[in-house]
């Protein structure tokens, strides 16, 4: 049976400012990209398919950090950044320091299928998605109102850290019906990031790694830390090689290893087995899944 999980960002999330119209926005948002996942893999779809069905729904969505509704840069611009992994042959695609490209992962995915290279950055990367018919926006496009306020916040004297600037990066990962797992991650980043910073989100075994013989995962959180612990490919390995299953693999990367480093965020796994794992060590973590069984659950403070 299928299974596909997402997420929507980690970090503090106060249940006061929390209210029940914003809890009920979240849980539809990811609710809708579970289910835009699910009628690929209940079709017979592929888990590419459905990562990236799923991920497109989240960066189409504003109160996300990714596409539309992205957090903005120290210099005014929004910079987008994507990835996804096929678990069945290995292959990768992803994109770093877009302007302009309206989904990130639909362009991580023509890296993927339509060129030689894992990683394409910035005006390369956008001539490639021009090239492959994908029609350009304004940055502009990405900007929301609240993006903007947070921006200015931080630049002022402010912190970037509020209970909306914490909850960013989208992600997903499925198993389909022909045991093929693969996981896609997208974001905009840190908001008042220096421009031209690259976090965790395109990075191959940091943010995003999927291989049939183990998991598929996706990360989201403070992407410095998660770099240098090589977070998704960790937990892979102890899959792989120290026989733990996913969940208890997650939980040793997410909630030892990177608590001991300062690092902060959370992931989503899925097993060969089709166990989900979601673990996070912040206050909170958008995220739902939908089990072997079909049971659809969403969440965000700790249960």
């Amino acid at each position: 049976m299928p299974a596909i999980a997402v997420h929507g960002g980690a970090g503090d999330i106060p249940p006061s400012e929390l209210t029940p119209e914003r809890d009920a926005q979240y849980r539809a948002g990811l609710e809708r990209a579970l289910r835009a996942g699910q009628r690929h893999l209940d079709t017979g779809g592929s888990a590419v398919d459905a990562v990236v069905a799923a991920v497109e729904v989240l960066e189409d969505d504003p109160l996300f950090n990714a596409g539309r509704g992205a957090v903005i840069a120290a210099n005014g611009i929004c910079e987008l950044d994507a990835s996804l992994m096929d678990g069945h042959d290995l292959r990768a695609g992803a994109v770093t320091g877009l302007r302009h490209v309206r989904s990130p992962i639909r362009l991580a995915r023509l890296v993927m299928d339509e060129s030689p290279h894992v990683m394409l950055a910035g005006p390369g990367a956008e001539e490639f998605a021009l090239e492959h018919g994908l029609e350009p926006v304004p940055n502009r496009h990405f900007v929301t109102e609240r993006r903007q306020r947070q921006l200015d916040e931080a630049l002022h004297g402010g912190s970037a850290r509020t209970a909306d600037q914490i909850v960013g990066t989208v992600g997903a990962v499925a198993l389909d019906t022909h045991g093929n797992l693969a996981a896609a991650t997208s974001t905009g980043g840190m908001t008042a990031k220096r421009w031209g910073r690259v976090g965790d989100s395109p990075i191959i075994g940091a943010g995003t790694y999927a291989a049939n013989d183990c998991c598929a995962v996706s990360a989201t959180g403070h992407g410095e830390f998660f770099i240098r612990a090589v977070v998704a490919h960790e937990i892979a390995s102890l899959v792989r090689h120290a026989g733990q299953d996913v969940a208890a693999a997650a939980e040793t990367v997410v909630c030892r290893q990177l608590v001991r480093m300062g690092g902060e965020g959370g992931v989503i796994a899925v097993g060969r087995d089709g166990r989900i794992a979601m673990p996070y060590n912040s206050k909170g973590m958008l995220r739902g899944c939908i089990d072997v069984h079909g049971r659809l659950t969403t969440a965000i403070l700790a249960t």
